[in-house]
């Protein structure tokens, strides 16, 4: 029966999933949505798939990394060099990004990931400044003056991407090796003791991670017309680390809905960056103080409508149960 209603909630969010798409595409065509706001859509959905992508390391693994504007900024760049250097299509473009960036994430995570908490935070966050500081200083990507891109990320592109992105994750998640993951979370020693590979675990949710950040940073870079070093920087990662906080650690719903709430506040207050910093940091402490599990905790927003589940099962089986 669990099961039954499991796959019923898919396909209906998946539906409901197609129907947005096709609604913001009507829209869109018919010109009732103007620039500004279709930018903030596409940035949305690319905030989204970064909310998620980080949401498998920190909230499903427990590893907490500060340098996820490192894998943006590889998928950025390497999505630009085989559009712009090569002429090669897209859709090659947004894989290359992913691919770059699982490497990077790879390359970084199998020193590193035998460090925990802080020390692993310092790790991560080194690695994102040294991506930044060397794509400061290759002229082959322009330096620190950036890199011209053609805009080539449509709705269609980034809508298709970031539903994937959701998948995937949540996919992964549910398997054997989500449930791995989630035990490396819990209790790494004890998931060590019971004979599971803690490190090839982090290092494959960091790799999952990174790639889909990759795909984000390929779709971002042909978004904005030009990208330079200084939009991947310290700052940029805790953007992202702020949407699976405030969405609440090991809430894949809570991830979508704080990038959902946070980016539309960042792009309304985008002429008063001040202002938006001062509202960032209330926000922050007010949800610290009051709901430090962030916004959905650990549940899911599916779990608000399997609350009476339960009992209704137990009255078709005719049995009488009370509830203390």
């Amino acid at each position: 029966m669990s099961k039954y209603r499991r796959l019923k909630g898919f396909w209906l969010s998946i539906t409901l999933a197609f129907i947005i798409f096709f609604v913001i595409q009507f829209l869109i065509t018919s010109g009732q949505l103007n620039p500004f706001y279709v930018n903030m859509i596409l940035l949305i959905s690319i905030n989204i798939i970064l909310a998620v992508s980080l949401h498998l390391i920190i909230g499903i693994t427990g590893q907490f990394s500060i340098g996820h504007a490192g894998f943006l900024a590889v998928g950025a760049y390497a999505s630009a060099i085989i559009t712009m250097k090569l002429g090669l299509p897209f859709w090659l473009a947004i894989v290359t990004g992913g691919i770059a960036a699982a490497l990077s994430g790879l390359i970084i995570g199998i020193p590193t990931l035998r460090l925990r908490g802080d020390y692993l935070a310092i790790a991560t966050l080194g690695f994102g400044e040294i991506v930044r500081i060397i794509l400061l200083n290759v002229d082959y990507v322009g330096g620190a003056s950036g890199m011209q891109v053609s805009h080539m990320a449509t709705w269609p592109w980034v809508f298709f991407s970031m539903l994937l992105t959701i998948l995937a994750i949540r996919n992964f998640t549910l398997s054997r090796h989500g449930r791995a993951c989630l035990s490396v979370r819990e209790d790494e020693i004890a998931a060590d003791a019971m004979g599971i590979n803690t490190t090839y675990y982090k290092v494959a949710a960091f790799i999952i991670g990174a790639f889909f950040a990759g795909v984000a940073g390929s779709l971002y870079a042909h978004n904005f017309y030009i990208i330079q070093p200084s939009n991947f920087g310290f700052l940029k990662s805790i953007d992202i680390l702020i949407y699976v906080v405030l969405g609440g650690l090991g809430s894949l719903s809570g991830s979508i809905i704080a990038a959902l709430l946070l980016t539309i506040v960042s792009t309304f207050l985008q002429d008063y960056p001040e202002t938006r910093m001062i509202i960032y940091s209330l926000v922050l402490i007010i949800m610290m103080i009051y709901r430090p599990q962030g916004l959905m905790g650990t549940k899911e927003l599916t779990a608000l409508f399997k609350k009476n589940a339960p009992i209704k099962e137990d009255a078709q089986d005719g049995n009488k149960h009370t509830i203390a």
